[in-house]
């Protein structure tokens, strides 16, 4: 079925249960795991879910619906599943609460399994192809009095027009595309969220602008890989229509570039080995571009890395941080790193240290390797033991928290130009706001700041942020 019909049937049935909900004062709860594009689905689904009469609660006591949107890639997730779906059992018997769990997590058969043996009462199970037939589902299970699984593998279609409900009047995020198709050999996310396929320029560009005139200052773009986009489009001769010139990754930085309003632009995750000269002048000479670049390693070790299937060496990743800084001024740049994936030997990881010494990052972003069923890591007979892997994170946490305090000391007597963003949570007397390099800074100020671009002078550094006073005032 064309895309545009079935989001138009998914509106019918929003306002058939606008309709069944009206007068009732309903609630719902979302609980969001795992990445950025999950918490960008849990705002369609939020938006969705409003357009159906709910108001959103905090408290699962009060949901009269409770939505789980689920991740895969970290063991934890699926006993943070379990656990709540263990409280909620005595809330939905008390409320009769509707319980939908969507997510990456429902790709997997084990995992559905599991939850409809061992937890029945759930209601909803759909997929992350089949997460705009929300409506349709939570229509029909309360028409029909029946559960519903709504979960398919082939992989899904992109779906504009949905209704969204933003977390955030400052800050957005925008998908930019879907899937991926590099098959790191720890990672679960291309069997669950598919193939890549890429959003229209078009549909992109005016979401962008759409956002710039409700008044919002920053756009992060959202991929698994988002420095190819539309490169399988290119390669397999799908047509597509270029909109303001847009036919790659870096022509689309230029055109969002351009938006009036928007202030800054940031992106994730590009992959080392796909990121092209134009992408890297594309950040150099746009200027609201932010020059903090997250740019994942994994392993700093070659052998490693061929194992993970990353497909660049440990020198070919050095080579490329070299060419970005020769061609970016005052890049930094921020990074994930696996811990004791199998095989890893002592060497192994100390070329993972070195890597961490010569580019100097101003975050890591630091993961035990937890073994995911379905992959090909997960098969692997040299799994590295617990006690090795934990005495190795540390030593990698504590050479990167050297190399953050030193950062931070460089800040202390800068200008720096801050984003506002609101209240501090600790503090409700100071301001908090972010550097372009994503450093989080504290400061005295009236709320009037907040939503401005303004001049702070960082005075102090405590490792997690830094306090600075506003050089407006």
């Amino acid at each position: 079925m064309d895309t545009a019909k079935e989001v138009e049937i998914q509106k019918e049935y929003m306002e058939k249960v606008r309709k069944i909900n009206s007068g009732k004062e309903l609630k719902y709860m979302i609980l969001t795991m795992g990445c950025q594009l999950n918490e960008n689905d849990s705002e369609k689904i939020s938006g969705m879910i409003e357009k159906m009469g709910y108001t959103k609660t905090n408290d699962s006591k009060q949901a009269d619906l409770f939505v789980f949107n689920t991740c895969c890639v970290r063991e934890n997730a699926e006993d943070k599943l379990f656990g709540k779906l263990g409280e909620l059992k005595k809330i939905k018997e008390k409320n009769g609460t509707i319980i939908a769990i969507g997510g990456c997590m429902m790709q997997e058969k084990h995992i559905t399994d599991k939850i409809k043996a061992s937890y029945p009462y759930t209601d909803i199970l759909f997929g992350t192809h089949t997460m705009h037939k929300f409506p349709e589902n939570l229509y029909k299970t309360i028409i029909e009095h029946k559960k519903r699984e709504d979960i398919i593998d082939i992989d899904g279609k992109t779906y504009e027009g949905l209704p969204i409900k933003r977390e955030n009047n400052l800050q957005a995020s925008v998908t930019i595309m879907n899937g991926c198709n590099n098959f790191c050999s720890y990672c679960i996310v291309p069997y669950v969220r598919g193939r890549e396929r890429s959003r229209m320029p078009k549909d992109i560009i005016k979401e962008v602008e759409c956002l710039a005139k409700k008044g919002y200052k920053e756009i992060m773009l959202l991929g698994q890989n988002v420095n190819s986009y539309l490169r399988v489009e290119r390669e397999n001769n799908v047509k597509f229509e270029e909109y303001q010139g847009v036919n790659s990754f870096a022509t689309l930085l230029y055109a969002i570039n351009k938006i009036e309003g928007i202030e800054r632009i940031r992106f994730i995750s590009p992959h080392p080995k796909d990121f092209t000269t134009d992408v890297i002048e594309a950040i150099a000479k746009c200027d609201k571009i932010c020059k903090m670049i997250h740019l994942p390693l994994q392993s700093g070790s070659t052998e490693v890395l061929r194992v993970m299937n990353r497909r660049y060496t440990k020198e070919q990743y050095l080579d490329l941080v070299e060419k970005m800084k020769n061609k970016i001024p005052n890049l930094k740049l921020s990074t994930d790193i696996i811990v004791g994936f199998p095989g890893e030997t002592e060497e192994d990881f100390e070329d993972t240290l070195d890597v961490v010494r010569k580019v100097n990052y101003e975050q890591v972003y630091m993961f035990i390797y937890s073994r995911r069923k379905g992959t090909p890591g997960d098969k692997m007979e040299n799994q590295i033991p617990e006690e090795i892997k934990h005495k190795r994170f540390e030593r990698l946490k504590k050479l990167a928290e050297s190399q953050i305090e030193v950062n931070n000391k460089e800040y202390i007597g800068k200008i720096e130009k801050v984003l506002v963003e609101g209240k501090s949570k600790t503090n409700d007397k100071m301001l908090t706001g972010r550097t372009q390099s994503n450093k989080v800074v504290i400061f005295e100020g009236n709320e009037e700041l907040i939503g401005k671009l303004i001049s702070i002078k960082i005075v102090s550094q405590h490792m997690w942020y830094l306090k600075g006073e506003n050089q407006n005032a």
